[in-house]
């Protein structure tokens, strides 16, 4: 008897606990959605980082239903949907409660059964936003906080989201001020603002950033700079640098010819605790920059190009999209084979732009593509690796560390894909004698015509067909190589056939020696081909460079240098005095491993900049230049 229980235990143990079917997940469809969603948000728990989401789902017909939680996020390229946070998850139909269950297979799918009767559902959770840095990015503080609507909604399966309305209320800390793209109904009265009705895609293209310590200012008609800070005092803007973001903006408009939108906000966060972004949208962009850009905007570049960057994107992977970001919903996979574009050629005109404005001056603009270049010179991977097979990186990745960022390589098709864009207009400039370059393709290509706000797909043969009715030439082979093709050759061909070619000082430009400060370490790239962050850890090792071949790791802390203890000054003059000499020999613990290690350089210090080619004016000279 006991053993026949047994028997009977174990084959009851063995069977599925709860043998349920998933229906298949319904793919997104091109049809009106039947109702409109609502959607609260209450934000005001700023102690405890919680957002608390209360949301109304129509349905037209009882059954099998599936709610979606945003996954693949444009301008992420990738899965990026935190659905580790959505906690607290309850689903009502006629204040019934009814049972979900996450897909076996799409764990951002929740399947219920929508009881005969019900003509909506109503959803309850809430999204437990990080309150350290390790559990992602930081997007409440006690003074401000950037939301963004896919984490807090759901959605629909079976409809493209453009076709789904929404009307979203979002409640604010009291005292707090809000900006987004979305326009609120009525005058808003915080610290409740309800927005007016939009489609799903577009409230999810639409992020707020709010806080106690606002500001905004008028850039063009139609366009705002909306400013939260972590203390009012750095909230003081000077009329020039505010005149540069109005530069920034005719410029922009200037080049490409046309306003892909009808209005733009420009979100701008002066923090040293929101977690940093600098994220495109077709009418608004996340931005977050230290936070005396203004109060202490003579004191280095820092990140006043992230602004023009995100600018461009307005026209540059916005308005022209890669066909395979054009997707019908938020759980379709995108296709990032022309991040080169969406991104590398925003990258350019980001900096060009950076130029024209004043945001940046000329010269640190120059700084800027000498570090660049030499950054890209170092990245040893470029030999086995294409610019191409970078795009694939958002998903490899997920910008986690990397141990041989060198030889790994990672999303190149920024910076590697701007210089490819440089010498794509040096090399206009020079079959057409001077006459064109990469602005008559912007014109022709991004400037579609004024008061078209839509998403225009495009592929790789549109862009080679509009490059040659600018310039005719061999634009399939040129990418093809540039692109696809591997190996240390052309990256400074740009460079040099604008008039500037890349060298190596002893003194580091003022623009590296900014990015040093603000990244907190000693940049010895080019010459003991490591770089050391805080405490003397190194944080990243050159492939196949001095470091390297010595036996370091980034796992390695330094300890002392030629015998003396380790400090930056020490480390600085240690390099120094290794020209003619060498070799320099460090002490370096790593684990609880202590030993010596001599790294064979003599070249003392190198630090790259660049140099004119010649005399007058450039092709580069004239790309930089304001219109």
């Amino acid at each position: 008897m006991i053993t026949r229980l047994l028997l009977g235990l174990s084959i009851a143990l063995a069977a599925p606990i709860c043998a349920q079917s998933y229906p298949p997940i319904p793919e997104a469809r091109d049809a009106a959605y039947p109702g409109t969603m609502t959607l609260s948000v209450d934000a005001t728990d700023i102690d405890r980082r919680i957002f608390r989401v209360k949301q109304t789902i129509p349905v037209a017909s009882a059954g099998p239903k599936v709610l979606l939680f945003p996954e693949w996020l444009p301008g992420n390229h990738a899965p990026r949907g935190q659905i580790e946070k959505l906690s607290g998850l309850t689903i009502k139909a006629g204040g019934r409660t009814l049972p979900w269950r996450r897909d076996p297979t799409d764990v951002y799918a929740f399947h219920i059964d929508v009881p005969q009767g019900a003509r909506g559902i109503d959803a309850e959770f809430q999204f437990l936003s990080a309150t350290e840095a390790d559990q992602g990015r930081i997007v409440i503080t006690d003074a401000m906080m950037n939301l963004q609507w896919q984490s807090v909604s759901l959605y629909p399966a079976g409809w493209k989201t453009s076709r789904i309305p929404v009307r979203a209320t979002l409640t604010l800390p009291p005292g707090w001020r809000a900006a987004t793209a979305l326009r609120p109904v009525g005058t808003p009265v915080t610290p409740t603002i309800t927005y007016g009705e939009v489609d799903y895609e577009t409230l999810i293209d639409s992020p707020v950033f709010a806080g106690k310590h606002f500001r905004a200012e008028p850039l063009a008609p139609g366009v705002t700079l909306n400013i939260v800070a972590d203390d009012a005092r750095y909230l003081a803007v000077k009329p020039q640098h505010l005149d540069a973001h109005k530069r920034l903006v005719d410029q922009a408009i200037k080049l490409f010819g046309t306003r892909p939108f009808d209005r733009y906000d420009f979100l701008l966060a002066l923090t040293d605790e929101l977690g940093g972004i600098g994220l495109e949208h077709h009418r608004s962009s996340e931005n977050s920059v230290n936070r005396e850009y203004f109060t202490e905007w003579e004191a280095g570049p820092g990140r006043k190009n992230l602004l023009p960057h995100e600018l461009s994107h307005a026209w540059v992977g916005k308005h022209r999209r890669p066909a395979g970001q054009m997707v019908g919903d938020f759980r379709t996979p995108l296709v990032n084979d022309l991040l080169w574009v969406y991104e590398g050629q925003d990258q350019f005109w980001g900096y060009v732009l950076g130029a024209r404005s004043g945001m940046f001056t000329k010269q640190e603009t120059l700084d800027a593509f000498a570090s660049i270049a030499a950054g890209l010179d170092v990245r040893m991977g470029r030999d086995w690796r294409s610019v191409f097979d970078t795009t694939r990186d958002p998903i490899i990745t997920a910008r986690r560390p990397k141990g041989w960022l060198s030889w790994q390589r990672s999303e190149d098709y920024y910076n590697e894909g701007m210089m490819i864009w440089l010498e794509v207009d040096a090399l206009m400039r020079q079959k057409s004698g001077g006459q064109r370059g990469m602005d008559d393709f912007a014109r022709r290509f991004f400037g579609t015509k004024d008061g078209d706000f839509s998403a225009l797909p495009f592929t790789q043969d549109d862009i080679v067909r509009e490059l040659n009715a600018v310039v005719p030439h061999d634009w399939k082979g040129f990418f093809a190589t540039r692109i696809e093709g591997i190996g240390q050759g052309s990256l400074i061909n740009g460079l040099a056939m604008g008039g500037y070619r890349l060298i190596y000082s002893d003194e580091p430009t003022p623009f590296f020696k900014d990015a040093e400060k603000r990244a907190g370490e000693v940049n010895l790239a080019y010459s003991l081909g490591m770089i050391v962050g805080k405490a003397g850890h190194l944080t990243q090792v050159i492939w196949d460079g001095p470091a390297f071949n010595a036996g370091l790791t980034i796992a390695a802390e330094i300890i002392a240098v030629n015998g003396v203890a380790y400090s930056e000054n020490v480390l600085r003059d240690s390099v120094a005095a290794t020209k003619g000499a060498g070799p320099i020999k460090l002490i370096v613990k790593t684990g609880s491993r202590v030993r010596e290690v001599p790294i064979a350089w003599t070249g003392g210090h190198r630090y790259p900049q660049m140099e004119k080619i010649g005399s007058g004016d450039t092709s580069l000279d004239v790309l930089l230049r304001a219109r």
